[in-house]
């Protein structure tokens, strides 16, 4: 393993301890560096995303301890996900719906007659929603921040220990821990290697939100989310520095940097016809039909990615999760080929659902064009 990553679990290892030995057996130090309270045995969990996560962390039973959800946050933006996981547990569908933070529907009052035990909200979520968070609180609900989208294997590990003390599930988020870790450091080996022998150098990339479809730039991502697992994965990505978090690059900017190898994140979004599509139960087709458009765009056919074939599509809802490492082999083995000869990243993220997950993963989450 990497020593920077040994450091730095050496690091989570140790605030996690700081928080175990604390006066109260149920304070835990989240990763917003928050000192929280929360009760010994939670049975009610008011859940804001990282949905599948909470899934593998709390095992098969895990959402018999949730109450309540950001349940557009789960519908709206997977929707193919979504009914998955409502065919195989029904009870989703009762689950209290206490609106999406982003868009400003965010009820409190529906969130205070959940009566949850505690709130787990994602870091974005915390940021955006200011006073409401001391509102929770002073109702007598604690809310605890995790952290997936900062894509580091520090925050990954921190946000998986702590939702498995909150809910009683240690062991087995330290073997998703354990799983994670290990699977990362491989592609750090493999990449470092690949890179000595090519004497340095790293493929340029551009990572593209195909939620908006060809005719107009989505967002690309800068140090987190997509922008973290091309760095990872041993790409030069054109985008950081140009944004902070995520947000759409010049048209002009992207052309004049011609990225060797382009990936389009694509989901099952409601109402968006010219989306890239993909997720549970859509055909590799559909994918390839609405990814096609990309590579006509003004000035792409010129691209050094459209004209190796270097043009990718991989499941939005993969970055950010206990699984994504699946898609940073993808993306690794995308621009090393011959490093990553004998790792199959569609069959790792296949293994990983049945493992760890009620549903199966069919469908499409990885897809060359040209293939």
């Amino acid at each position: 393993m990497k020593r920077r990553t040994l450091v730095a679990l050496a690091a989570v290892a140790a605030s996690l301890t700081m928080s175990v030995s604390t006066a109260f057996a149920g304070t835990v130090i989240d990763t917003m560096n928050r000192t929280v309270e929360v009760p010994d045995n939670v049975n009610r969990v008011l859940l804001g995303f990282y949905f599948e996560d909470f899934y593998a962390i709390g095992g098969p039973d895990a959402y018999d301890k949730v109450v309540a959800i950001s349940r557009p946050a789960w519908e709206g933006w997977r929707n193919s996900q979504w009914k998955s996981y409502n065919a195989v547990n029904p009870a989703l569908d009762a689950l209290v719906d206490v609106g999406e933070v982003d868009a400003g529907t965010f009820a409190i009052e529906k969130a205070v007659v959940a009566k949850p035990d505690v709130a787990i909200i994602a870091a974005w979520q915390y940021r955006a929603m200011g006073e409401i968070v001391g509102k929770l609180e002073a109702a007598g609900i604690p809310v605890v921040v995790v952290d997936f989208n900062a894509q580091t294997v520090e925050k990954h590990v921190a946000s998986t220990l702590l939702i498995g003390k909150v809910i009683g599930a240690e062991e087995r988020a330290q073997e998703l821990v354990d799983n994670y870790v290990a699977a990362v450091a491989d592609v750090e080996a493999r990449v470092a290697k690949a890179l000595e022998a090519r004497g340095g150098k790293k493929p340029k990339v551009y990572v593209e939100l195909g939620s908006k479809g060809a005719g107009e730039y989505g967002n690309s991502y800068g140090s987190g989310m997509w922008g973290g697992v091309v760095e990872l994965a041993g790409g030069k990505n054109i985008a950081a520095g140009k944004v902070e978090s995520w947000g759409p690059l010049n048209p002009e900017y992207v052309i004049a940097l011609n990225p060797d190898v382009v990936f389009i994140a694509g989901s099952y979004w409601m109402k968006r016809d010219n989306a890239v599509l993909m997720g549970f139960g859509v055909d590799p087709a559909q994918t390839r039909e609405r990814l096609m458009p990309f590579t006509q765009r003004a000035g792409w056919p010129g691209l050094m990615a459209v004209k190796k074939d270097q043009i990718y599509a991989v499941y939005h809802g993969g970055a950010r999760t206990l699984y994504d490492y699946t898609f940073l082999q993808y993306m690794a083995k995308a621009m090393y080929p011959e490093a990553f000869a004998d790792v199959d990243p569609v069959a790792n993220h296949k293994a990983y659902y049945t493992k760890y997950l009620p549903i199966t993963a069919e469908g499409t989450f990885m897809l060359k064009l040209a293939d």
